[in-house]
């Protein structure tokens, strides 16, 4: 008895060794192209010290340097975003990120108010299938999938990608038992200069109300960092492409005085940014570069330093030194691309070898 005990033990093992092997081959590692799928799990590695954390979309994960601000005002901080993030992803990854450490202040973009549903199935997976298994995670799949889609796919990728393994390629096998890093406390930098030529004009509108489902997931966010203690800032970047209506910006605003938060509409602040759309963007105003992430993080510092009680690292010898580890990193990475984007015009460069 003992024996067929432990033969079919060792038989459901292997079974399921094999079964995640190939998952974990097949899923894509996002290490060569379409970076932003791995900055959710880079997160869970890293010391959970952060009396700041941003939630929300490219506008936060492109535009805000934790490397400057912990260097200007000694603030330890951590983007935890996804491209094309909804509402309700922001809601259940604030909840995941709960669970490991309580911030002074979330800072959340609001450009994902203006989706009222999931921008598409492979959008999903950048910002859920990097979440570790919880309740926040189960959530956030049944909040985003699409009618028809199985839901168990999100979490046994295997189910959606078990046909890769015609489009394998070496980085599949390189990556297998350990990714590099992309983002820098989850900053996702880019070095290049591409100044804005023509300013967008956002499409006439039928309704410009912003979805209620985004109310809703924004007042779930509130009451969540009420509970907590935590401040919540609400923020516009200056990017001027996916277009921001003023219509939404004044629904936005209306809020934010019903519940007495901080909303800065970044694209009206220049002046206090110090952003230059000639010198600060990476791609014709969409992304700021790393000069223009410099600058809005060196500005969001001084308003967190003035407004609250946050503390300052710079003289604590351990968070210091895993400071001075990123820093080097950061610094590294940024005089490649800056090296790169001179020589041929482009970036090639965006993983990074984490200083020893």
């Amino acid at each position: 008895m003992y024996k067929t005990i432990i033969k079919y033990t060792a038989a459901l093992l292997i079974l399921t060794t094999l079964f995640f092997s190939l998952q974990r081959l097949l899923t894509p590692k996002y290490m060569s192209d379409i970076y932003d799928g791995a900055l959710i799990s880079e997160y869970y590695p890293e010391p959970k010290n952060h009396s700041v954390i941003f939630i929300g979309d490219c506008e936060v994960y492109q535009n805000f340097s934790p490397h400057e601000l912990f260097n200007e005002y000694g603030i330890t901080s951590y983007i935890r975003g996804g491209a094309s993030q909804t509402m309700w992803q922001s809601y259940y990854l604030l909840a995941d990120t709960l669970r490991y450490e309580k911030p002074d202040v979330v800072v959340l973009s609001v450009l994902g108010m203006g989706k009222a549903e999931s921008v598409s199935e492979p959008y999903n997976r950048l910002n859920i299938e990097g979440m570790r298994l919880s309740a926040a995670k189960l959530n956030a799949i049944e909040a985003s999938a699409f009618d028809g889609e199985k839901k168990i796919n999100y979490l046994f990728p295997i189910f959606r990608y078990h046909d890769r393994w015609k489009e394998l390629t070496g980085d599949d096998f390189k990556y297998f038992f350990r990714k590099d890093n992309v983002g820098l406390n989850g900053y996702l930098m880019r070095s290049e200069t591409v100044p804005v030529t023509i300013e967008p004009q956002g499409a006439r509108l039928v309704d410009y109300t912003l979805p209620p489902v985004c109310f809703e997931y924004l007042d779930k966010m509130r009451e969540l960092c009420e509970k907590k203690g935590i401040q919540l800032i609400l923020i516009k970047s200056p990017s001027i492409w996916p277009y921001w209506y003023e219509q939404w910006d004044e629904q936005v605003s209306e809020y934010a005085r019903r519940y007495s938060l901080l909303y800065y509409n970044l694209l009206k602040m220049h002046d206090e940014t110090g952003i230059d759309y000639n010198t600060d963007t990476a791609n014709a105003g969409r992304h700021m570069n790393v000069y223009g992430a410099e600058k809005l993080s060196r500005w969001l510092g001084g308003e967190l330093i003035e407004r609250f009680n946050i503390t300052d690292f710079r003289n604590d010898i351990e968070i210091a030194a895993i400071w001075a580890k990123k820093t080097r990193d950061y610094n590294d990475l940024k005089a490649v691309q800056l090296r790169e984007f001179e020589q041929n015009g482009e970036i090639s460069t965006v993983i990074y070898k984490k200083t020893k």
